[in-house]
């Protein structure tokens, strides 16, 4: 249905509801990955809750699919539908600290980066992404996993309540003591469920951070990596990070052979400062790096460093292996020659453990349990490498194959297949999550995700 079929925009409507031909409609609809091309009948800005019902109700009575946009980070593209509605979250973007409850009220529009920085004045901090322009709505139903999970666990497991509207319109709230089915599912499932207007989350006391980024010529990545993977079997659980293959730019601490070349690279975060931080990063600052830094820095400003540009093509995914032998460690080394350099793809080797691990099995969320992560993330400019990239991330997974625990984190995935879909949560808590997905959506009105059909 085009736009000029539309009815009446709802009364009371607060926000702007933009159509193709209106100013500010191409700015309203870009998203982080340039390969996606939809082009939305409307796009709602919605101004607070009472918005979003209308919009709900808007797409109801006019037949339209129905697209959710917070950041517009997700790399399937599913903030936009073609042809579609758009309910644009980002006026929701308030975040309230209350620093005596240690908690903070996040509208669901807002960034990780702005929760960042209403919580860093506190020395109060939640879990939070690895880049500080993802949205916190998708990251937080999917999970959320970020540089400090072996220490704080997800976003997901610090998440006291939602507000959200369902598919018929109305304004609930989730729970462990209101709703608590749909409180369980909100915890991985995705956008499902509902619009998520507000997020209620409780908050761990961190100010500052020690980070050590240390930098070695490529040639050198496979015997690194092993060094690294020997190293976190026993890092404290304050101590997260990754590996990784990337191109460095140009940057006081990286020598000039190394710019714009493929280098390895080594990110130790740790949740703190001084001596025990020192301690816990000192074995890697003695395997020869060829450049790199070490700093305190407040943990908002660590967020942001490896910020991702927009407006790039994108294609990413991941494999979880249940463990990481020499053989894997060397097949990850050896896929990140076919990387295209330079550019700002990254080839992230993640540890698990500590409290990102589950043993309790709360949330339908298996693959956190996973000993490490690999999470090919290719970015490029030319539509003419299109296939090239496509082919180094599909080779990453091939080769980890013979590790892996099958669980996938679905915000690490666009679209791949209803299999993997289902392996995200694995067979029983899918099954769960679609008995939910039936009382709240039962005609799948939100289906722009990596979809839970309903029961």
């Amino acid at each position: 249905m085009t736009s000029t079929h539309i009815t009446a925009i709802p009364t009371g409507f607060q926000g702007d509801v933009l159509r193709p031909d209106e100013p500010g409609y191409d700015d309203a609809m870009a998203i982080f990955n340039a390969m996606i091309d939809r082009r939305p009948a409307l796009i709602a800005q919605c101004q607070g809750a009472a918005d979003v019902q209308r919009a709900v109700h808007m797409a109801q009575a006019n037949g339209m699919e129905i697209a959710v946009r917070c950041g517009g980070h997700d790399v399937a593209g599913n903030a936009l539908s073609d042809g579609g509605l758009v309910i644009d979250l980002r006026r929701l973007n308030k975040v309230e600290v209350d620093q005596d409850a240690m908690t903070v009220r996040v509208g669901g529009g807002a960034t990780m980066s702005a929760v960042d920085r209403a919580t860093q004045p506190y020395g109060l901090m939640m879990p939070g992404s690895r880049a500080s322009t993802t949205g916190i709505g998708g990251f937080t139903l999917g999970g959320g996993s970020g540089w400090l999970e072996r220490k704080y666990g997800l976003a997901c497991d610090s998440l006291l309540e939602a507000e959200l509207v369902t598919a018929a319109g109305e304004e609930i709230r989730a729970s462990d003591d209101e709703n608590p089915d749909l409180f369980w599912a909100l915890h991985g499932g995705g956008g499902n469920f509902g619009v998520v207007t507000s997020f209620t989350f409780r908050l761990h006391e961190l100010a500052n951070v020690t980070l050590a980024l240390l930098l070695w010529r490529a040639e050198a990545g496979a015997e690194m990596a092993q060094a690294y993977r020997d190293f976190m079997e026993t890092a404290p659980d304050e101590l997260g990070g990754a590996a990784l293959y990337l191109t460095p730019p140009p940057q006081e601490f990286v020598p000039e052979e190394l710019v714009g070349k493929q280098a390895f690279a080594t990110l130790l975060a740790y949740a703190g400062t001084g001596p025990d931080a020192d301690a816990a990063i000192a074995p890697m600052l003695g395997l020869g790096h060829a450049g790199g830094i070490v700093l305190e820095m407040p943990y908002a400003d660590m967020q942001s460093m490896l910020d991702e540009p927009a407006g790039l093509r994108n294609h990413w995914s991941v494999e979880h292996l249940s463990e990481c032998p020499d053989a894997a460690v060397a097949a990850y080394s050896a896929r990140a020659e076919e990387m295209i350099v330079p550019s700002p793809s990254l080839h992230p080797l993640v540890p698990g453990g500590g409290a990102l691990a589950d043993p309790d099995a709360r949330y339908p969320l298996p693959w956190r349990n996973a000993a490490w992560t690999v999470h090919p993330i290719a970015l490029w400019e030319d539509e003419a490498d299109d296939e090239r990239a496509i082919a180094w991330v599909q080779g990453v997974r091939a080769d980890m194959k013979p590790y892996t625990t099958g669980d996938v984190y679905l915000n690490y995935i666009g679209d791949e297949g209803r299999g993997r879909v289902e392996a995200g949560f694995g067979a029983e808590n899918y099954r769960r999550l679609a008995e939910v997905k039936g009382r709240y959506d039962p005609g799948n009105l939100f289906h722009l995700n990596q979809n839970i059909r309903p029961r």
